[in-house]
């Protein structure tokens, strides 16, 4: 009788040895998890981050660039402009110079 109950104590704590052991299981899988959607948000958040900064930086290469070309572009306007004045007068001298014949 006393052999029975050893086994049948035996096979309750085998028992419970096994629920705590699925337990245990049930929670490292669980922690597991959360790290990996932690690392997750982590790393979007990150990703987010240097989108940002890239987008920033583009963002004023892209207004420097665009300023040095109003630069760029008004300078040779005005050049242009006169190059044309010159010519303008030039050309209202000979067309006068043409009507008077």
């Amino acid at each position: 009788m006393e052999l029975i109950k050893k086994i049948k104590q035996a096979e309750a704590d085998a028992q419970e040895i096994i629920e705590q052991a699925k337990a245990q299981a049930v929670q490292t899988a669980e922690e597991g998890r959360k790290k990996r959607t932690a690392a997750e948000a982590e790393a979007q958040q990150q990703r987010r981050e240097a989108i940002d900064a890239a987008v920033a930086q583009a963002r004023q290469e892209g207004q420097q660039e665009a300023a040095t070309m109003k630069t760029e572009a008004d300078g040779q306007r005005e050049a242009l402009r006169q190059a044309t004045e010159r010519k303008i007068g030039a050309a209202v001298d000979k067309v006068v110079a043409y009507v008077r014949g």
